[in-house]
């Protein structure tokens, strides 16, 4: 058994490669090998997201509270609230992040396939974060 206390596995910001707006990691597990597991808690700040990204085994996202939204590639972008979770399949192309004026915190869980559990692709641009 490992117990994890609070405190001990410090907040980091999203970083400008992976995120646009201000984006804060809390880091919930990350299971040592055999295991694959990878979970975070993200808080965006009103009008912040992810840029593009796969999971090569898929990711679930919890959203504990607020308003956002998420796209997959090629269909439009869609509203999610607290209390709703998200399934996007392996390899699927998509992002996410709040509302333009609303905050949004997701538990985001994904597992690592050969110790990577994102792909990262390009920024999500204003059109497309706005549903143009």
């Amino acid at each position: 058994m490992k117990i994890v206390t609070v405190g001990s596995t410090p907040s980091s910001l999203g970083p400008e490669s992976y995120f646009t707006g201000r984006v804060r990691i809390d880091p919930i597990v990350n299971a040592e090998a055999p295991a694959r597991l990878r979970a975070a808690c993200v808080a965006f700040e009103p009008g912040a997201r992810t840029h593009w990204h796969t999971h090569p085994l898929g990711q679930t996202l919890y959203v504990t509270s607020g308003a956002g939204l998420v796209q997959v590639w090629g269909e439009p972008v869609r509203e999610i609230r607290a209390g709703d979770t998200v399934w996007f399949p392996p390899g699927e192309k998509h992002w996410h992040g709040a509302s333009p004026t609303t905050a949004m915190t997701h538990i985001a869980m994904q597992e690592a396939l050969d110790g990577s559990p994102v792909d990262w692709l390009e920024k999500v641009s204003d059109e497309q974060y706005q549903g143009r």
